[in-house]
C-alpha cells in the first residue's frame, strides 16, 4: 500500500511538478524577508550584496576576460586541420578581493578627480570588458546613477539619450568611441555642461592595480539610504515607437529579483562561471548575467564581442559552466563550421531568450548542453517569466512552472484577446467593456497586473523623464473598474499544460541583430535624406534568420532614378543610424503607401512582404549588399538563403 502511495505521489509530481514549485517558493521566502529588512535599514542598493560576496569569497575568481590580442600571432592548425584560436586571446582574471579594491580605487578617482556624487547621473559608454564592471560598481559605491549607453548610438539619438537622462558626465572607452567622437561637436553645442572623459584603459588598469593607490568606500549615509525597492538603480536604453531611444528605469527590486530568484532558477552558484558575449549595456547581460553571478561568489566571464568561430574556444579558456544567448546567437553557432572546441568545454546550461523551438533540441545536442533556461522579459517590464528545461518537456516555452505557481501567476500574468480587425489593439467585450482572456493556443497580448493601481510607479517605474511613454504602457479597466495592468507589447500563447510561448512583437518596434529597432526612428532618418515624400518601415521575416529585418517602402520625390534615391538614402542613414537599424530591404514606388480612413498608414500590409519578388513574382525590391543597395534577384536571394551573402 505504501509503495503504491509513493508511486502515485511520483506520478502526480511528474505531471504537476509540485516539488519544484515548493523548492522555488521556499527560496523566495528565504530571501525576500532579509531583503526587505535591509531596505528598511537604508540598504536597498546592490552594492551591499557585492561587498558581502567580496568579503565572503575574496579568493574566488570574480571576472574573467579573454582579451583579444592587439597583434595576435598567425593562426595555426591542429593535426586534423582545425584552426587553433587559444593564442588569439590573453586571459585576464580578477579575484573578488582584487575587483573590490580596484572598484574602491576608481571610486576615489571619481570622487576626487571627477567630482562625482550620489546626486549625479553618469553615462557609461564602454565595450564588454572588466572596465565596464569597475565603472558600474564604482558608481554604485558612491551612490551615483549609471546610464548604460549603447556605444553604437550616434548623432541625434545619442544627444537625446544624454539629455533625457540628465547625464552630467560620460565615461568613454576609446575602443568604441567612434560614434561619440563623431557626435562630440553636437554634444558640446547642445549640451555644453556635459563633460566627456576618454579613458586611457591600460594606464587606468595599471593605476587601479597599484596597492599603494588610495581607496574610497563611501559612507553608508551618502549612498542614497532613502532609496526604496522601486528607486532607480540604473538606466538602460530601449527603442520604442516614439522614434528615439527611451531610458528604462531599472529598480533595486529588479536587480534583487534578477540576482536572487533568476539566479536560483538558472542554478547559478559560487562554483558557476557565467560567460556572456551579449552587450553589457543591455539588461540581459547586466542584470541577468553579472548581478546574479556576483551575488553568489561565482565568476562572470565577458567576451568583448560575439564571434561564432571563437565562441566555444573562449568558453573553454574561461571554463564556463553557463552561457548567455539571444535567439540569433544560437542559430549563428549552429551554422558555424565544426570546431573541436564546440564539445571541448564545461558548459552545462545555456540561458537567454529567443531560442527557436525548431532548433532547440539540435542546439542542446550539438553542444552537449544539459539544460536551457529560456525566459521572457523586457527591460522596462516589472515581471519576467522563466523556463529551465531539461529532458523533453517544455521545449520552446518561455514560462514553465508547476501547477501551484502557474495558478498563482494566473492572477497576475494573463493573455488577452486581440481585435480581429487590428492585431495591435486589445479586444473588449462590447457588452461589458472589459477585456477577455485568450483561449488556449490563441495568441494574445501578455498583461502583467499592477498591484496598486493608484501607485503605478511602485510596480512599474517606466521610462526616465518620459511620463507619456510610461503611461502608454499602462492599460486600465481591464477586468474591473479601476484596475491597472502593464502592457508587454508582445503576443504570446499558452498551451493546455500552462506553458507560455513567445509569438511576436506588437507595434512598430522589431528586433534585429539582438537589438530593438524603432521603425519610427528609421522612417524619420529616411525622410531626412530629402529624397522621399513618405516612408514606411517594418520588420519582415527572412527564412533562416532570427528576428525581423528592416524593410522600407519609399515614395520618392519626382525626377530621381531609383539608384539616386537608394544612394542618397544609404548615405544618410549610414551616418545617422546604428548599423543594425539600417534597412536591409527597400521597395520604391510612387503611391505605394496608402493611408487608411483615419489617416494612419496600416503597416500590417507590408509586414508579410514575400521576398524576393512578392506574391506575383514581379516586385522590384533592393537589398543592402555591403555598402550599396542592389536589386534583389533570385540569384542574390539564393546566396542569402545559403549563407554565402550576409545580411
Amino acid at each position: 500500500m505504501a509503495t503504491a502511495a509513493v508511486v502515485g505521489s511520483q506520478l502526480l509530481d511528474a505531471k504537476y511538478h509540485v516539488k519544484e514549485d515548493l523548492i522555488l517558493i521556499k527560496n523566495v521566502a528565504k530571501k525576500v524577508i532579509p531583503y526587505y529588512y535591509n531596505v528598511a535599514r537604508g540598504r536597498a542598493s546592490y552594492w551591499y550584496y557585492f561587498e558581502h560576496a567580496a568579503k565572503k569569497f575574496p579568493k574566488n575568481r570574480a571576472v574573467a576576460f579573454p582579451r583579444p590580442k592587439e597583434n595576435p600571432p598567425s593562426i595555426t592548425y591542429d593535426a586534423e586541420g582545425y584552426p587553433i584560436y587559444d593564442d588569439q586571446f590573453s586571459l585576464e582574471t580578477y579575484t573578488y578581493e582584487e575587483l573590490y579594491d580596484m572598484v574602491l580605487r576608481f571610486s576615489y578617482i571619481l570622487k576626487n578627480d571627477y567630482g562625482v556624487t550620489s546626486k549625479d547621473t553618469i553615462g557609461v559608454d564602454c565595450m564588454n570588458k572588466p572596465l565596464f564592471i569597475i565603472i558600474w560598481l564604482s558608481l554604485w559605491n558612491i551612490g551615483a546613477l549609471p546610464a548604460f549607453l549603447n556605444y553604437n548610438t550616434k548623432d541625434k539619438p545619442l544627444v537625446h539619450c544624454i539629455k533625457i537622462a540628465g547625464i552630467s558626465q560620460v565615461l568613454i572607452d576609446p575602443d568604441c568611441a567612434e560614434p561619440i567622437r563623431a557626435t562630440e561637436d553636437k554634444i558640446n553645442r547642445e549640451l555644453p555642461n556635459v563633460k566627456l572623459h576618454y579613458i586611457n584603459e591600460p594606464e587606468l588598469l595599471r593605476v587601479l592595480s597599484d596597492k599603494n593607490r588610495p581607496k574610497y568606500r563611501a559612507p553608508d549615509n551618502t549612498r542614497r539610504p532613502e532609496d526604496s525597492t522601486s528607486s532607480c538603480c540604473a538606466l538602460i536604453y530601449t527603442s520604442g515607437t516614439t522614434g528615439l531611444p527611451k531610458s528604462a528605469i531599472m529598480s533595486w527590486r529588479k536587480a534583487f529579483m534578477a540576482s536572487a530568484f533568476f539566479g536560483t532558477i538558472m542554478k547559478i552558484g559560487k562554483n558557476s562561471n557565467v560567460m556572456t558575449a551579449m552587450p553589457l549595456y543591455h539588461s540581459t547581460a547586466a542584470m541577468l548575467g553579472v548581478c546574479p553571478t556576483l551575488l553568489t561568489g561565482g565568476t562572470v566571464s565577458i567576451c568583448q564581442k560575439f564571434s561564432a568561430s571563437t565562441f566555444w574556444t573562449q568558453a573553454k579558456l574561461v571554463n564556463a559552466t553557463h552561457i548567455q544567448y539571444v535567439g540569433e546567437v544560437c542559430r549563428y553557432l549552429l551554422n558555424a563550421k565544426y570546431h573541436p572546441d564546440l564539445k571541448n568545454h564545461n558548459v552545462k546550461i545555456a540561458y537567454g531568450n529567443g531560442l527557436r523551438r525548431d532548433i532547440w533540441r539540435e542546439f542542446k545536442s550539438r553542444f552537449t548542453i544539459d539544460g536551457v533556461g529560456e525566459f521572457y522579459a523586457s527591460t522596462e517590464s516589472p515581471i519576467a517569466t522563466t523556463n529551465i528545461q531539461f529532458g523533453d518537456f517544455g521545449v520552446g516555452a518561455c514560462r514553465k512552472y508547476g501547477t501551484l505557481i502557474t495558478s498563482v501567476l494566473g492572477l497576475t500574468q494573463v493573455l488577452v484577446k486581440m481585435d480581429p480587425d487590428d492585431e495591435n489593439e486589445i479586444w473588449r467585450d462590447p457588452k461589458s467593456g472589459f477585456c477577455v482572456l485568450a483561449d488556449n493556443n490563441q495568441p494574445g497580448e501578455l498583461l502583467m497586473k499592477i498591484m496598486d493601481a493608484k501607485n503605478v510607479e511602485g510596480s512599474f517605474q517606466g521610462y526616465y523623464g518620459n511620463k507619456s511613454a510610461t503611461n502608454e504602457k499602462v492599460i486600465r479597466d481591464v477586468f474591473r473598474k479601476g484596475d491597472a495592468w502593464f502592457r508587454s507589447g508582445d503576443l504570446l500563447k499558452m498551451d493546455e499544460d500552462g506553458l507560455l510561448y513567445f509569438v511576436d512583437r506588437l507595434g512598430d518596434t522589431f528586433r534585429w541583430k539582438s537589438e530593438n529597432v524603432s521603425a519610427t526612428e528609421v522612417e524619420n532618418e529616411i525622410m531626412g535624406s530629402k529624397v522621399t515624400k513618405q516612408s514606411v518601415v517594418v520588420g519582415v521575416r527572412v527564412p533562416n534568420h532570427e528576428g525581423r529585418a528592416g524593410f522600407a517602402v519609399i515614395d520618392p520625390v519626382d525626377g530621381l532614378s531609383d539608384q539616386d534615391v537608394l544612394d542618397k538614402v544609404y548615405a544618410h542613414v549610414n551616418t545617422a543610424l546604428p548599423k543594425y537599424a539600417v534597412p536591409q530591404f527597400i521597395k520604391i514606388g510612387a503611391n505605394a503607401i496608402q493611408a487608411s480612413h483615419n489617416h494612419k498608414v496600416p503597416k500590417n500590409q507590408f509586414k508579410n512582404q514575400k521576398l524576393p519578388k512578392g506574391e506575383d513574382g514581379r516586385d522590384l525590391i533592393y537589398w543592402l549588399n555591403g555598402n550599396k543597395y542592389e536589386e534583389l534577384t533570385q540569384d542574390a536571394w539564393a546566396q542569402i538563403m545559403s549563407g554565402k551573402s550576409k545580411l
